[in-house]
């Protein structure tokens, strides 16, 4: 196992970031390593804070294995990555409510009678939340995390590559997760690039942004 350097320069982690399709198959990510850099990932934010953001890691060769028919346009990348973080939303992230606001008051973030108060505002949102809007809402907490993912690895000296292109309709049950209730968010790439990712073109922002 090799080493890579961490780093906390933001303009380098943002504007050195590429999507890397080639890794150095040498470099692996202990769990350990692994851990931290999901634990600095879960601080994006969420609709409510529910997290509803599930990572599957993917790194035994009987995972990838398991993964490489269903990314059939990004072998290289399953193959040659340190690992393959499979991102869901959860649709039935209010089911930790509880357990988040609970531990929110022990650690003095929240009063008992804010959480009481939040609780049952929420109990009642999320009985009468369209199923097309609870999962249009996990959907957009996933890719926030998915950003904050790629940041968070490059600060740990990694590279990554977002993949949209998957069998999303047959990854939760490959892996045993219920696809009713865990919708597949992308797939995140991540190891230490084996040859340099392109440089490509951003649009003006006088093209993307205005002012009123």
């Amino acid at each position: 196992m090799s080493t890579v350097t961490k780093s906390n320069n933001f303009s380098e982690i943002v504007k050195g970031r590429r999507s890397i399709r080639k890794y150095d198959p040498s470099i692996k990510i202990s769990k350990e390593e692994m851990t931290e850099i999901l634990q600095e990932t879960t601080l994006a934010p969420s609709s409510v804070n529910m997290q509803p953001w599930r990572f599957l890691v993917i790194e035994s060769p009987e995972g990838k294995a398991k993964l490489a028919p269903l990314a059939k346009f990004n072998q290289l990348q399953v193959e040659t990555s340190a690992a393959v973080i499979a991102i869901f939303g959860d649709l039935d992230n209010f089911s930790y409510g509880e357990q988040i606001y609970s531990t929110a008051v022990e650690r003095g973030y929240m009063p008992q009678e804010v959480k009481e108060r939040q609780m049952a505002a929420l109990t009642n949102h999320f009985a009468n939340l369209p199923a097309a809007i609870n999962r249009e809402t996990v959907v957009i907490d996933g890719a926030l995390a998915s950003m904050q993912l790629m940041l968070v690895a490059r600060a740990h000296g990694y590279d990554t590559n977002p993949i949209g292109g998957y069998e999303k309709d047959q990854i939760a049950e490959a892996f045993g997760l219920d696809k009713d209730r865990y919708v597949p968010v992308m797939l995140l790439s991540i190891g230490k690039a084996a040859e340099e990712g392109y440089t490509s073109v951003r649009l003006p922002i006088e093209t993307v942004a205005e002012w009123k």
